[in-house]
């Protein structure tokens, strides 16, 4: 009898912490608009094996590897995107939209990537790809908000206007207008670091020409 009351009160210690896990990683999603991925439970020191227990019971809904919503949350592929391939940071078009600097919404989504990854994950999802070196990879990046109020990274806007200008990733010219126009026009334009980032990406004339006209 003794035996049988101590795998009871094991089983009802486990269903506790359980149920206690389960709610951290519940307000963890509400905290973070409805999402939550394993690498933020992981960081939590929480197993990934609870994210699995939820969505078998309806508590959570995966909506691609690693990522899961409320169900009541609407799935944002931003953060879908970024989950499924960490290294890969937002740049050019999709940067542009995420830093309000065109009403454009992606059709497909600009990724930049290391210059030593291998793309063919990213491409065959229909990502739009860049490599770079690790010097120019990793100048400008930024935490920006996605359209359902996630954070992303992708490069800000003043590294994203020097891409544009760069023949290389054969930007419209009218997106080009458009987003010196907007960028010039708001109050957090930060003219000496667009400046920098022209120098370093050797864009300086382009830029000028732009200034020149809207300043």
């Amino acid at each position: 009898m003794l035996g049988f009351y101590k795998i009871i009160s094991i089983k009802v210690k486990k269903e506790v912490i359980h149920t206690g896990v389960s709610q951290e990683i519940l307000r963890l999603a509400q905290k973070n608009n409805g999402v939550v991925t394993t690498e933020m439970i992981t960081n939590a020191g929480i197993s990934r094996g609870c994210l699995k227990y939820l969505a078998d019971k309806g508590s959570l809904e995966r909506v691609s590897r690693g990522v899961y919503i409320l169900p009541e949350c609407w799935e944002d592929e931003f953060v879908n995107l970024q989950s499924r391939y960490k290294k890969g940071i937002f740049s050019l078009n999709t940067a542009l939209f995420l830093c309000d600097l065109t009403d454009r919404t992606p059709g497909n989504y600009h990724m930049t990537f290391p210059q030593t990854y291998n793309l063919s994950g990213p491409k065959s999802e229909g990502i739009l790809c860049s490599s770079a070196k690790e010097s120019l990879y990793s100048l400008g990046i930024e935490a920006l908000k996605t359209p359902g109020g996630n954070t992303v990274r992708a490069y800000g806007a003043e590294k994203t206007l020097c891409d544009i200008l760069r023949p290389r990733n054969h930007t419209d010219i009218q997106v080009i207008s458009e987003a010196f126009k907007r960028y010039t026009a708001g109050k957090k334009k930060n003219i000496p670091l667009l400046s920098e980032y022209a120098r370093l990406l050797r864009v300086e004339e382009r830029l000028r020409a732009y200034l020149e006209v809207l300043l």
